[in-house]
């Protein structure tokens, strides 16, 4: 299959896919990404497309790099597990080991053991319902094998329906809307300038054009935001009578908007009837209880609903293991739980800051803080060409002992309709905070060093363009810069420091300016970042120093 001469991403500045395609055309990471299993059909009866999601993907890659043989040597920022020790500040010290009764011994019912069931009711009722009329029962609850179970157990018992999602979100939505036929999955993408929010707007439009079942994780994987009330409350309101919506919670514990205190962010804060709001919530002891290797999870919702889920699991998955269903009870009283969300809240921000503070003196700029949950949605674009997708990314950080995942897998796909290389999450990559801090700290390490290896052209980019405020610049005659690129800075002088140095990094523009003169001495680093945001105000004093080329010539 030739690949010559396509559009690779509609995320690219104008003017520079010459220059950047041939990065992505020529890389081994995305030569690997786009063959992956195509065409080739060894086994008649399978479709290995279906067998992995992008973090197991990742995983593999990984491998093939020696992480499976040695992963304690790894920053894997790639899984989304948060640590799970029992290490963080006034966090309960987890069992370590389980008294298996005798029932536990035998088959449990597929909706769950009663009572889990009844303490994850009391859970909802204390934090979120305290006060209203209508109350979460045992029979509103349905226990399942993990996450993703839980969303495939929902996907079978839908209608025949539209059903919405949105761009980007979490990665294994795309196998789960995949499977089934009983409905058309329908994106929706969210923009990057608003933050990736979901505004009542846009759900009341999905609606009036015949979406009538809404999927979307909150706090939203990969990008750190959260709906929160009173906007969370509208969008429930719109959908109210109108639209089912599916609310994925696991990470409704790790909210920073309101000072650690320990409130968690749900839907069920907003839900009139429970029996008749088709709200469905899903959470478990994955992410906020830290849990992720006991597989136990759960769905709230009417009555209605739950029965089918609970009984559909007989043919999907069998149902949770009951030993660690019975462990989990004690887990849930609602003042042991407030007080973990407040430990877990507190020690999670405190690593956001710390990874946040490192990114950005590495370079990178965040035009949105991450309010929620514990990934930081990273954009690429500032960087040279040859690291500034995700898929390239990836690859030069697996050669570090890093994991991250590239963003194209969260521009969800499952029909297989569109170009995924023409998409908006190309130039980003998921980085997750959720490991351990000397785990943070080695990973970080490893991205700082890719980036300075690829800047350290380091004294030669310095010295074309970092100089003191105010000092006359020096002239350089030893770098010749290219009028292309000179003439490609001028449509972008409001991109920042990281377009210009994608320019002068880019090799194949070939046409020279004759005498470059007055090009810009080196100086300190620190005095560099501030100068050249001055600099590059100017539009004429950018072009005639840097180019030699009266602008009136470009």
């Amino acid at each position: 299959m030739s690949f010559s001469g396509r559009r690779f991403s509609t995320n690219k500045a104008p003017g520079s896919a010459a220059v950047l395609a041939d990065s992505e055309l020529n890389s081994q990471i995305h030569r690997q990404f786009r063959d992956a299993h195509e065409g080739h059909r060894p086994h008649a009866g399978l479709d290995p497309s279906r067998a992995s999601t992008g973090v197991v993907w990742c995983t593999e890659r990984a491998n093939e790099y020696g992480f499976s043989d040695d992963p304690d040597s790894w920053a894997n920022l790639g899984q989304g597990a948060p640590e799970a020790d029992d290490d963080i500040p006034g966090s309960f010290k987890r069992p370590k080991q389980l008294d298996i009764s005798v029932n536990a011994r035998e088959y449990g019912p597929t909706a769950g053991i009663k009572s889990l069931r009844v303490a994850i009711a009391n859970l909802y009722n204390a934090h979120h319902r305290k006060g209203k009329a209508s109350q979460y029962s045992w029979e509103n609850v349905a226990v399942v094998p993990g996450g993703r179970a839980g969303l495939i157990r929902i996907a079978a018992v839908l209608n025949n329906a539209y059903l919405g999602f949105f761009i980007p979100d979490y990665t294994a939505y795309n196998e789960m809307l995949s499977l089934f036929r009983n409905f058309a999955a329908i994106p929706s993408p969210l923009s990057e300038e608003d933050g990736y929010h979901i505004h009542p707007d846009k759900i009341a439009e999905e609606i009036s054009r015949g979406t009538s079942v809404i999927l979307t994780s909150n706090p939203r994987n990969p990008t750190g935001q959260v709906v929160a009330n009173p906007r969370l409350a509208e969008i429930q309101d719109i959908c109210r009578d109108r639209a089912t919506l599916i609310m994925d919670e696991f990470y409704g514990g790790y909210n920073y908007t309101s000072n650690c205190d320990g409130k968690t962010v749900s839907a069920a804060d907003n839900i009139e009837d429970v029996d008749e709001d088709d709200v469905l919530i899903i959470d478990g002891l994955t992410k906020r209880f830290r849990l992720p290797g006991w597989r136990v999870a759960w769905i709230l919702g009417p009555k209605e609903f739950i029965k089918a889920i609970g009984s559909c699991g007989s043919y999907l998955d069998g149902g949770t293991n009951v030993p660690f269903q019975e462990a989990a009870i004690p887990m849930l009283d609602p003042d042991l739980v407030l007080n973990e969300m407040k430990a877990l809240q507190t020690h999670f921000k405190a690593k956001r800051d710390y990874v946040l503070g490192r990114l950005k003196e590495i370079g990178f700029k965040f035009k949105h803080v991450p309010d929620s949950t514990f990934y930081i949605w990273l954009d690429l674009s500032g960087l040279p060409a040859e690291i500034n997708d995700g898929l390239n990314f990836f690859q030069k950080c697996l050669q570090q002992k890093v994991i991250v995942v590239p963003g194209i897998f969260f521009d969800l796909n499952p029909a297989k309709r569109r170009d995924l290389f023409d998409s908006p999450c190309h130039h980003f990559v998921r980085l997750s905070y959720g490991p351990k801090m000397a785990h943070l700290e080695r990973g970080l390490d490893g991205i700082e060093r890719i980036v300075k290896r690829l800047l350290k052209t380091d004294s030669h980019l310095e010295s074309l363009f970092v100089c003191k405020v105010g000092q006359k610049c020096s002239p350089s005659p030893a770098h010749k810069v290219s009028k292309n690129r000179c003439m490609y800075l001028k449509a972008n002088l409001n991109s920042g420091l990281g377009d210009i140095r994608k320019i002068f990094f880019s090799r194949d523009v070939p046409d020279m300016c004759s005498s470059p003169s007055n090009l810009i001495t080196r100086a300190s680093p620190q005095t560099g970042r501030s100068s050249l945001a001055s600099f590059t105000n100017n539009e004429d004093q950018i072009m005639t120093t840097i180019c030699n080329i009266p602008v009136s010539q470009t």
